[in-house]
């Protein structure tokens, strides 16, 4: 199925939130719409999509602080995603966006939780579900199969992972996360991480600082590589 992806930007966060088409029925998901939904619905208005669903990668206010007020401009599409795990952080929000001077985030609902090996669909597309804690205990990953396209939140980065010294962070859940249920994709797959630019899982494998082969051949001798 035709896959088409818009990725925006949003907030001083820098966030990527992407915009999921589906070619042949004009349907949509946003994905981690952590604020400007005006500037979200612009480009879906421009690409005469209409927003069917909402999905969620994890519970940060940088990548959900949007969805309260986005759902509630699209009279209620369901939100899906994350893993329950994050409750806790979707709880915050509000507090969260205090402190971050972040005005109109809000707590929400999610009509789904996911858990590994769910699915998520939208017109004829559908994404598979992976189970990635270590940056937040709840976070999951979305990965279409016929596009080789991963959506991988804050788990990876370009030339980076993601950070584990917030609450219920996991340096060893995330690793665990990364090697187990983002590698075996393959090394063809693309990701668009929550942050900056897109790569390859095999870039990622041959040269990333923090989960290289060579790194986590290290990790499993008991101490990182000098």
């Amino acid at each position: 199925m035709s896959l088409k992806v818009s990725i925006i930007p949003v907030t001083p966060f820098v966030q990527n939130c992407c915009l999921l088409c589906c070619e042949e029925t004009g349907l949509a998901a946003v994905v981690d719409p952590g604020g400007e939904i005006d500037r979200i619905l612009e480009v879906a208005q421009a690409a005469q999509v209409e927003i069917e669903k909402i999905l969620i990668t994890h519970g940060h206010i940088d990548h959900v602080g949007g969805v309260a007020a986005l759902a509630d401009w699209l009279s209620g599409v369901p939100v899906e995603g994350p893993h329950r795990a994050d409750q806790f952080w979707i709880d915050m929000l509000e507090a969260r966006a205090e402190a971050f001077g972040l005005p109109g985030a809000r707590a929400f609902a999610p009509n789904r939780w996911l858990e590994q090996g769910d699915t998520v669909s939208f017109g004829n597309i559908t994404l598979a579900v992976r189970h990635c804690p270590g940056h937040t205990p709840g976070h999951v990953v979305y990965f279409h199969p016929e596009s080789r396209l991963a959506l991988v939140g804050d788990v990876l980065f370009q030339g980076s992972i993601g950070r584990t010294d917030l609450p219920r962070s996991d340096f060893d859940a995330l690793i665990r996360s990364i090697r187990e249920q983002l590698w075996p994709l393959g090394d063809d797959v693309q990701f668009i991480p929550g942050h900056g630019p897109m790569s390859t899982f095999g870039v990622e494998r041959r040269g990333n600082p923090f989960v290289s082969d060579r790194i986590l051949a290290s990790y499993n001798r008991g101490a990182p590589a000098g």
